[in-house]
């Protein structure tokens, strides 16, 4: 994975799961930002973890189960 990019994946389950390598000085605070915003508008509990290999960081934002 190159610097500044986030792998945004949706499962099957409504979790959102954002993967970050490396993020520049100059994008931290972008990313950060997004990352907020992303959890604002989905709802549900932040998880955060760090790869042991890179500096990396997994966000799951649950979402609420429409129906039923």
């Amino acid at each position: 994975m190159k610097d500044d990019t986030l792998i945004i994946d949706i499962l099957e389950d409504g979790t959102i799961r954002v993967e970050t390598d490396q993020i520049s000085p100059a994008n931290h605070l972008n990313a950060d930002q997004f990352l907020k915003f992303l959890a604002e508008l989905a709802g549900g509990e932040v998880v955060k973890t760090k790869n042991r290999h890179a500096h990396t960081h997994h966000h799951a934002h649950e979402h609420a189960k429409q129906g039923g």
